[in-house]
């Protein structure tokens, strides 16, 4: 049987990039996947070519009211939510000196609220369900300081710390909790100069794999999170970032010197 049979998810932002592959792959293992997002072309493409597994809702997911008519509607037609994939997000990149008010609106709006709010009414009905499976996507920002990301930064740790918050919340009502950490991915967001080839990961020498990630290899990490090979984890933080957590490679070790090596 496939790993997500019947189960019903919510993906937002699952039109595009991360979240698209992320719809594709939840399809793929059998669940009912609805695609919540603003991007409307992208996701009623994308619920067409799925077929009967996947569907389009418009969802802004800023806005309590549009996830409390989600949730309601994804109840009265199913019955029960039991994954939900806080993929939406936004970036702006700029130093802090010239970050502005409205930058952060739209950052704390996007990537702060929008995740609270989904574990709060879609997260509430799994509570009072007394099962489910929630993944926020955070980032390699999340676990780590970037030079003119403060905003985007500051959002990606919020979402780590609430995922942390509400896990302990939820626990005890069987409803589990982690985030998903990415690293460089090849996405519109991750990729805007759509770098090809060689191109495309030479900003990533020092990055342990030394490449760029793709959308599907994030994909499989909120899948697993959500399926029930994942039943006794909550509150974890799964980084797929090629090691960049972990720390730079750096190449003149491994030519240095024996002696150099041994500490001569």
């Amino acid at each position: 049987m496939a790993r997500m049979q019947d189960k019903v998810v919510i993906i937002t932002g699952g039109g595009r990039g991360m979240g698209e592959a992320t719809t594709r792959l939840f399809a793929q293992e059998g669940a009912i996947v609805t695609i919540a997002d603003m991007l409307v072309d992208e996701g009623t493409a994308l619920a067409a070519e799925l077929g009967g597994k996947a569907s389009f809702t418009r969802h802004d997911v800023s806005s309590e009211d549009s996830w409390q008519a989600l949730t309601a509607n994804l109840l009265e037609r199913y019955g029960r939510i039991d994954a939900l994939v806080n993929n939406a997000g936004v970036c702006v990149m700029a130093p802090v000196t010239e970050v502005t008010a409205a930058d952060l609106d739209l950052v704390f709006n996007v990537n702060v609220k929008g995740t609270i709010f989904g574990m709060k009414h879609v997260g509430g009905a799994m509570k009072n369900a007394g099962r489910g499976a929630i993944v926020n996507i955070s980032s390699v920002d999340g676990l780590r300081g970037s030079n003119s990301l403060s905003a985007y930064s500051a959002s990606k740790w919020a979402v780590r710390g609430a995922t942390k918050s509400v896990a302990l919340e939820f626990g005890p009502h069987g409803v589990r909790v982690n985030s998903v950490h990415p690293g460089g991915i090849d996405t519109a967001m991750g990729n805007p100069q759509k770098w090809q080839g060689d191109d495309r990961n030479a900003h990533y020498t020092r990055v342990p794999l030394q490449r760029m990630g793709e959308p599907n290899e994030v994909a499989a990490a909120s899948l697993f999170l959500c399926s029930d090979e994942a039943s006794y984890i909550t509150g974890a933080e799964l980084a797929v970032d090629g090691g960049w957590v972990a720390g730079y490679y750096h190449s003149y070790w491994s030519t240095a010197p024996a002696s150099l090596q041994q500490g001569g």
